[in-house]
């Protein structure tokens, strides 16, 4: 096993612990975006824990903003977020709510409880940094069910139309929103949502979102491309991942599992 697949074991372990014992939803879209976001703070992204203010840092918009425990728990877990904060989330802490808000400070770049907003926040952020001739590049994690939302697709214009190379758009595509599958709610498949991104211009890369090796490489490998268009990965999670009685399960959309749940269970993560 490698160290980045050990870091995604251990992050997504420290999720399901702090938000079960704090009685927090949103575990099950939190689980599936684990894996991108190790491999970007700890693979691709030029980030200084140290200094989360740094001008010089990428960006990351996460913009399925209510799946945020696991930024939560990376950011605790590399200093930038004192330890006791995400201890207590949802619990005791009033530093840190369900869905991340703008505090660059702990190293959450914007506020997107509503969903559609991140997307053209990172284009706004990329487009700026492109102007200015600024080295930074500014990734976007967006769910597959928020790509519904039209702010998207017109940011998406926008970025194609002014050659915003220097920005990563990352799909979390878990194939559920909120209740439901997305194939029951608007009847898109997999291959509609991809046509639809390359009518817009975009040319998608589809990767297994659960092999972080596998994803660190791709990201790393698009962003040091500039092929005048933003780079797009489109990552195959699983909503859940990691507890076996919450896996592609609607319900646990923002649900805890039970005692019973959590012991009956086999699960992809022990819990100590």
């Amino acid at each position: 096993m490698t160290d980045l697949q050990k870091k995604a074991n251990q992050i997504r372990q420290n999720v399901i612990e702090v938000a079960v014992a704090n009685q927090a939803g949103h575990i099950a879209p939190s689980l599936s975006c684990v894996d991108i976001l190790v491999a970007l703070y700890y693979d691709v992204m030029n980030y200084e824990a140290a200094n989360p203010l740094w001008e010089d840092r990428d960006r990351l918009i996460f913009s399925k903003s209510h799946g945020c425990y696991a930024l939560y728990a990376i950011l605790a877990e590399m200093g930038v977020i004192p330890a006791e904060l995400w201890r207590g989330f949802y619990k005791e802490s009033e530093g840190l709510w369900g869905c991340a808000e703008r505090k660059p400070e702990y190293g959450l770049e914007a506020g997107c409880g509503s969903l559609g907003h991140g997307l053209p926040m990172a284009v706004g952020l990329a487009f700026g940094a492109q102007l200015q001739n600024l080295s930074y590049h500014t990734f976007c994690i967006v769910g597959d069910g928020e790509l519904q939302e039209g702010t998207c697709w017109e940011a998406i214009q926008f970025a194609v139309k002014h050659q915003v190379d220097n920005l990563t758009i990352l799909v979390d595509q878990n194939r559920l929103q909120a209740m439901d599958f997305i194939v029951n709610i608007m009847d898109r498949t997999d291959r509609d949502l991809l046509n639809r991104l390359e009518g817009f211009g975009l040319t998608p890369s589809v990767c297994p979102g659960h092999d972080v090796v596998k994803l660190a490489q791709q990201i790393r490998e698009s962003k040091a491309k500039r092929r005048n268009t933003p780079n797009l990965i489109v990552a195959q999670t699983v909503k859940g991942y990691g507890l076996k009685c919450m896996e592609n399960v609607p319900k646990f959309h923002f649900r805890v599992p039970t005692e019973s749940e959590l012991e009956t269970e086999t699960n992809c993560v022990e819990l100590s």
